[in-house]
């Protein structure tokens, strides 16, 4: 487990999928307190979670590093990620999170 966990700060572009005990971690991390982002992120990973990278983890770990209204910016657009938030991995997942139903 410990192992799994650190792999949750590896490089965006690693594409080697997250093992059932990062992913319950990575889960954990991404409650929010604002409905509206937690509805992002539970249909994000009901669409994703089999398919989720470590990269995308390291992406998705940047975003709930922001407060939850700056992460409801980003998911509904009205701002775009700046500076170091705009890294690769962030960006696939504000993409996959974006999608619609």
């Amino acid at each position: 487990m410990v192992a799994e966990t650190a792999d949750l700060g590896a490089q965006p572009g690693n594409q080697d999928l997250l093992g059932a005990s990062a992913l319950n971690q990575l889960k954990w991390r991404c409650r929010r307190g604002l409905l509206e982002n937690d509805l992002f992120i539970e249909r994000f990973f009901t669409r994703y979670e089999r398919e989720l990278t470590k990269g995308h983890a390291a992406g998705l770990m940047k975003l709930m590093d922001l407060p939850d209204n700056d992460l409801l910016d980003l998911l509904l657009r009205r701002q775009d990620p700046q500076g170091e938030l705009a890294s690769e991995g962030v960006l696939q997942v504000l993409t996959l999170m974006r999608t619609p139903a």
